[in-house]
């Protein structure tokens, strides 16, 4: 098997523009990258920097990029088999729908069959139960409305979550819970992650490798005991780490 086919994600000189002439703005510049299939990749940078964006094109959300992304080998039809869960779980759950429709909607699209069945296991899975089915996301708390969106991301069994902030809209008290979860299931279904933070001590507790982004562009990859260490290569990577001291991995842990 060829080293490429060993990765879940294959990122290679992928670059993505908006607008034109002088309001031309290049949101992601040859931006190359591989995730190995179980792994959990962090994208890290400030706000504007373009990780967001770069996991926007891998699930397809925007069209109009250049450069190559391939997906357990694959560079078409590979969507089904990657899910996003969005950051700010109220704003990506339908106000209108119950949690029942939220979660059945993926699946008879794609025609899967034991639906009611599969929503109660997706609930379970999450730690909520079949008892959640038939509430609106505004009788639920932000954690329970992040546990549907990972239900809802799960529903069509793919093999990859992209992560974009999963917890940077919830309580402290309650993100930990989250990523706890997060982890669990990574381990018991042997998912890969692409995750972006712009919050390091999540990135430590979740990622084994990081790749820092600064306008558009990755400054430097490294792994996160090299992190941890406050070890980078690049200037850039070293002032991001240092104006973060105030995080401490173990707290999350």
């Amino acid at each position: 098997m060829s080293e490429r086919m060993s990765d879940a994600i294959a990122v290679s000189a992928l670059s993505v523009v908006f607008g034109e002439g002088a309001a031309r703005n290049v949101a992601v510049d040859r931006v190359s990258f591989t995730v190995p299939t179980g792994g959990s990749f962090g994208l890290v940078g400030e706000s504007g920097s373009g990780k967001s964006t770069v996991l926007r094109a891998i699930a397809g959300l925007i069209r109009d990029w250049t450069g190559a992304i391939a997906v357990a080998g694959r560079e078409r039809g590979f969507y089904r088999t990657v899910q996003m869960v969005f950051q700010d779980p109220y704003a990506s759950l339908h106000p209108r729908h119950t949690v029942d429709r939220i979660l059945s909607e993926p699946l008879m699209l794609h025609r899967f069959d034991r639906i009611e069945e599969r929503i109660e296991e997706g609930l379970e899975a999450v730690g909520l139960g079949a008892a959640f089915r038939f509430r609106y996301p505004h009788q639920l708390s932000g954690g329970q409305r992040q546990r549907v969106a990972i239900a809802r991301a799960l529903m069509l069994e793919p093999e990859i979550l992209l992560l974009d902030e999963p917890t940077s809209a919830l309580d402290v008290s309650v993100q930990a819970e989250v990523l706890n979860l997060l982890a669990d299931l990574r381990a018991a279904r042997g998912l890969t992650f692409l995750l972006v933070s712009h919050d390091l001590a999540v990135v430590s507790h979740m990622c084994e490798n990081i790749a820092v982004m600064k306008d558009g562009r990755i400054v430097e990859t490294l792994d996160v005991d090299a992190m941890r260490r406050m070890e980078p290569r690049e200037d850039y990577t070293n002032r991001l780490l240092r104006a973060s001291l105030g995080y401490v991995p173990e707290e999350v842990e």
